[in-house]
């Protein structure tokens, strides 16, 4: 036996149908909206978390950076204090050393009689502190080599004595040196020998640079390395060691 329903009827129960689809959607949708919410009040406070505890270590590192200054301008003070203590000491003035003759009381003018031991000759000589090294007028040089090692001849020029092959002087060279004159800007290469040498009481080995002194007075300069230790210089006199020729 068939039931036969009335359209008001199958209506009816087709609304009520519509009707609890719709809230369940309903009720689905707050459950969805809560959810998120949810999500995003956790999200919130773990942020709020986050932010507190960085703000609590800016404050830290603020606290350690206050403290570095403090410690920076203490440091500061206490050197600023140590260099104002050290300004205020007087230090007494040092008087300069009045120079004083060795203790074998050698005393060399201005200019000396010095005597070549190789070709037992003497020639004036300027001496010279403000000259470091030693040099004299050489002329007629010339390079060569002997028993393996490079030597020099050359002789030694004055006003006075021919050069010639009676007084040729020779000896190994110890080394080279570059020289630019002030008026040139070329640079000289010059041969440095050693010889013996007696001036009055002193009889040394001394090093010379051969150079032109042709446009000097004196054939013979004695610098500061050869008068060191041995001697000091009084400019006021000549000839203190040695007679004048």
């Amino acid at each position: 036996m068939f039931i036969r329903l009335t359209p008001v009827v199958a209506l009816t129960l087709l609304s009520g149908c519509t009707l609890t689809n719709s809230t369940q959607n309903h009720q689905q949708t707050l459950a969805a909206i809560q959810a998120v919410e949810t999500n995003l009040n956790s999200q919130i406070t773990a942020l709020g978390s986050q932010v507190e505890q960085q703000s609590d270590y800016i404050q830290s590192l603020e606290k350690k950076i206050q403290h570095l200054q403090d410690r920076t301008i203490d440091m500061q003070t206490v050197t600023l204090a140590k260099i104002s203590e050290q300004e205020k000491k007087i230090i007494a003035p040092v008087a300069a050393p009045i120079p004083t003759p060795p203790a074998h009381g050698v005393v060399l003018g201005a200019i000396e009689r010095v005597t070549i031991d190789s070709i037992k000759q003497t020639f004036d000589a300027r001496v010279d502190t403000g000259a470091a090294t030693s040099s004299l007028n050489a002329v007629d040089i010339e390079e060569f080599e002997r028993n393996g090692k490079k030597w020099v001849r050359f002789h030694l020029s004055d006003e006075n004595t021919p050069s010639d092959d009676s007084n040729w002087i020779e000896a190994p060279i110890v080394k080279f040196v570059k020289i630019r004159q002030s008026t040139n800007t070329e640079v000289e290469r010059r041969a440095v020998v050693e010889l013996w040498v007696k001036v009055g009481k002193i009889h040394e080995k001394a090093q010379f640079t051969l150079a032109d002194r042709s446009q000097m007075s004196h054939p013979v300069l004695l610098g500061r390395e050869f008068i060191q230790d041995i001697a000091v210089v009084d400019v006021s006199k000549k000839f203190v060691q040695s007679e004048e020729k």
